[in-house]
């Protein structure tokens, strides 16, 4: 064992220094003395035991009292004293929302920074913690990253026309039809012909005419037996009702198991900015959650390897934003050929990454326990729409849905229509919410995005205990029902908001299923959607790519001194290989989706 240097004062954020007026200000999460020991085994010279320390406030008890942030942290297994190197620069209203939104967007990328800072640390066998700074422009920017990609010029296409909320007899259902095969379920299960998306208007008219007549859940149930997503828009107390949400409501935010006693897999080469050098990671995920999740360790370093199905490549525009600094291949699992490679890039891999329902790869040998079995030491992430645990623990689910189902569009009916900046989701532009007053949504897929950092972080501080607590292959789970959980019933409310989720969910129950009567939630809840237009334009960036001239959002996540950037050419060596920060963004730009070998770097 060796002594460890300690954290020198000059590297201590200060609390409630004021940024700028009217911009914001800069706060710091918490403070204490902590150890963080243990043996870091696994690695040539990593056997020592690590001290950080830093300064923390007095603990509070109960989750309504605590931070985002430190409820994110405490749901990964952190030591909360690491909380005290966490710094937040908030800026009013860059998500509008009936709900703390941004409280869960700076959380999850506060906790997701965090542990990418303690990781760093433990791969250069150093105490000295480097410090967290959150800025909720850029957090916010990340969260719309899908909506304000651009290749050449062109906006993204988001949502397919027939993925929406329509009529039903007694309420509303939301489809999910963005893929060709989830589009002509949905069609076939209703008994319509698939022409084409060029019929796509000619189809929506008939579907308008067809749902109108028909309950809302005998649509969700009749398009899931086909295979297609749709789901009855529920109120909140609903939802409380489901068996589904009480299932979930019994797992923890973060869910991590150690399965075996596996010494961790060795990381090759020398650390650099973000600390993940050397890491390989097999990506084998889809929009949005598990993508931004695997974009993240890209952008930390790790050499990520994004595999899809020839039949099913990812959407371009999604493609383009999430798969940011990853490379990009196609493999047919289903054959001998396919699976052999599989194998050959396993034997190799860190961590495996899976964004499919509970079972879906199973077939393919690729279930947690036949993964660690064939590679131990191996960290897996799985992410899900509805959970592991519940009657509709098999079933499709995307964000959208997981909203509509949850009773958060209902909450947030109205909000979207009040948006300024022509940022209001598509869903709510596409002639649903005039008039009629249709269901809304949130002000960015917040539930993907959320679990997406929330993914990373676990997987982080899965390779973190690795070497600095106990041995072991480690599985991480997250699910967007539970995230919108926390969401909905355990997030603290913004500052500045007058009101509170229960008024704004008494609205949304007054409401029920009926357009009649849907009165914005945002009035409700004391939050004020009318406020100034955000402007992303500090955070976003250009660039030439294999796919046109590509406009991106910059990462939130980071860490170090706040001109951290990417090592450039005339970068010295011993900057190269500072793991004290973090980079600013991506060492490559996206490439052609399947356009990479299936080989390791």
């Amino acid at each position: 064992m060796r002594d460890m240097d300690q954290f020198s004062p000059a590297g201590e954020p200060g609390a409630g220094q004021n940024v700028a007026a009217g911009e914001g200000v800069t706060e710091a999460e918490g403070a204490a003395v902590s150890r963080a020991q243990g043996p870091l085994a696994g690695e040539a010279g990593f056997d020592f035991d690590i001290e950080f320390e830093t300064r923390h406030a007095p603990a509070v008890t109960g989750a309504q009292q605590q931070s985002g942030t430190a409820q994110a942290w405490a749901a990964l297994g952190g030591d909360p004293a690491l909380l005290g190197r966490v710094s937040r620069h908030r800026r009013p209203g860059p998500l509008p929302s009936a709900l703390p939104v941004l409280e869960l967007a700076a959380s999850t990328v506060a906790a997701c920074s965090l542990a990418a800072a303690e990781f760093s640390c433990v791969r250069a066998r150093s105490a000295l913690l480097p410090a967290v700074r959150v800025d909720d422009g850029a957090v916010a920017a990340a969260f719309r990253s899908d909506r304000l990609v651009r290749i050449d010029g062109r906006d993204p296409v988001t949502f397919a026309p027939l993925s929406r909320f329509w009529r039903a007899a007694d309420g509303w259902v939301r489809t999910h039809a963005n893929y060709p095969h989830h589009r002509s379920r949905l069609l076939s299960a209703l008994g319509q012909a698939d022409s084409g998306p060029d019929s796509d208007e000619a189809a929506g008219e008939r579907l308008t005419a067809v749902l109108a007549e028909r309950p809302a859940r005998d649509i969700e149930e009749t398009v899931y037996a086909a295979g297609g997503l749709a789901v009855a828009v529920r109120t909140p107390e609903e939802w409380a009702a489901h068996p589904q949400r009480e299932a979930v409501a019994t797992t923890p935010l973060v869910a991590t198991s150690r399965l075996d006693s596996a010494r961790p897999l060795p990381l090759n080469g020398q650390p650099g900015p973000g600390g993940l050098q050397g890491l390989r990671v097999l990506d084998l995920t889809r929009v949005l959650a598990g993508p931004v999740a695997t974009r993240t360790l890209a952008l930390l370093g790790a050499d990520v390897l994004r595999i899809d199905a020839p039949e099913r490549p990812e959407l371009l525009d999604t493609h383009a934003d999430t798969d940011l600094g990853k490379r990009s291949t196609l493999l047919d699992l289903s054959t001998r050929a396919g699976q052999t490679t599989f194998e050959e890039l396993l034997a190799s891999a860190h961590v495996v990454v899976t964004g499919y329902r509970p079972g879906a790869l199973d077939r393919f040998g690729l279930a947690p326990e036949s993964l660690m079995d064939r590679r131990p030491g191996l960290v897996v992430g799985q992410l899900c729409a509805w959970g592991t645990v519940g009657p509709w623990q098999r079933r499709r689910g995307f964000d959208s849905l997981v909203q509509a189902a949850s009773g958060i569009a209902l909450i947030e009916a109205g909000t979207a229509k009040t948006r300024t900046g022509g940022d209001a989701p598509d869903e709510a532009r596409n002639g649903n919410a005039g008039p009629d007053r249709a269901p809304g949504a949130l002000p960015t897929q917040a539930l993907d995005h959320g679990s997406g950092y929330l993914l990373a972080a676990g997987l982080l501080r899965a390779l973190t205990e690795q070497r600095t607590g106990t041995a072991g292959s480690r599985l991480v789970r997250l699910a967007l029902a539970r995230t919108a959980l926390w969401l909905l019933e355990e997030l603290p409310a913004e500052p500045g908001r007058t009101g509170d989720r229960s008024s704004a969910s008494s609205l949304a129950a007054s409401m029920g299923n009926s357009a009649d009567g849907a009165t914005g939630a945002s009035a409700a809840s004391g939050t004020s959607a009318t406020s100034g237009a955000f402007d992303p334009a500090p955070w976003l960036t250009e660039a030439d790519s294999p796919l046109g001239r590509l406009r991106y959002a910059l990462p939130a996540v980071g860490f170090g001194p706040p001109d951290s950037a990417a090592p450039d050419a005339a970068t010295s060596a011993a900057e190269a290989s500072d793991t004290t920060r973090s980079p600013g963004d991506w060492a490559r730009v996206t490439g052609i989706a399947g356009g990479d070998q299936a080989v390791w770097l």
